[in-house]
């Protein structure tokens, strides 16, 4: 399909007070916009939970931007500042399972800027059609990317990697018993270890659900080391999300156990 021909199916979440404004007002100012964008009306940014967006993806959406109110005018005090935190995370999970990170967008437009929400969209559309359509967009979307986004909405239901989320601005800006605070940049890379360990994880899980598989199977699946592999299995067998089944020869065959 050539870029030209291609028209992506994007998903706005807009929050009620002040990017749902704007986008009324660019359309009773007339201004021109692509009108690939859907709108879905939210009392506020912060109110996408992290699993919405990998939903919307996994339903064959080639794109997802949530526009909410700028920093210092939201209703609800800080929902767009924990709603960008959250974004983070889920930008780390989409570069993951394949889809990209460059799917998902994330920027504040007030009631008053009828303009710019007209170029956000437009910019945005107009970055997607360069991307093309999305991997599990059309009538035969790649199963394995399918399988990934389903890890990554169980890895961002993890309560974990959410306290973590969270916890991020009382880590990074305010100072501990201690009286010490925990640089940005080593907040960031304690994140995206621990994103990426969640998600392998609960790749394992998935893909010994329905049959037991030995490690090797599961490094091939996973196109990771088996000792990396391994490694994660004896981290989820401590929280029970996995048990070995039984052993053929000298090879332990594992399958996945129920997650509360």
């Amino acid at each position: 399909m050539k870029v030209s021909e291609f028209e992506p199916k994007i998903i706005g979440f807009l929050c009620n007070w002040c990017s749902y404004a704007g986008a009324d007002l660019a359309g009773v100012s007339r201004l021109q916009y692509p009108s690939n964008i859907r709108v879905v009306r939210v009392m506020c940014s912060g109110r996408i939970d992290p699993v919405i967006p990998l939903e919307v993806f996994a339903k064959g959406a080639d794109g997802v931007i949530i526009l909410g109110c700028h920093p210092g005018d939201c209703h609800y005090s800080e929902g767009n500042l924990y709603e960008e935190r959250k974004i983070k995370m889920l930008k780390k999970l989409l570069a993951l399972t394949g889809v990209g990170s460059d799917r998902l967008e994330l920027e504040w437009v007030s009631a008053s800027e009828g303009q710019r929400f007209a170029q956000i969209v437009t910019e945005f559309t107009n970055q997607i059609k360069k991307l093309g359509p999305s991997h599990v967009s059309g009538k035969n979307p790649n199963l394995k990317v399918l399988e990934n986004l389903q890890a990554a909405k169980n890895a961002a239901s993890d309560f974990r990697l959410r306290v973590l989320v969270g916890r991020e601005r009382e880590l990074t800006e305010k100072n501990n018993v201690y009286q010490e605070k925990i640089p940005q940049e080593e907040f960031d890379a304690v994140l995206d270890s621990a994103v990426e360990a969640e998600f392998i994880r609960h790749k394992i899980h998935l893909l010994t659900r329905g049959r037991p598989l030995p490690v090797k199977a599961l490094a091939e699946a996973t196109e990771l080391k088996p000792a990396e592999v391994l490694k994660q299995i004896v981290a989820m067998r401590r929280r029970n999300m996995i048990t070995m089944d039984h052993v053929e020869g000298t090879t332990p065959f594992f399958k996945a156990l129920e997650v509360g």
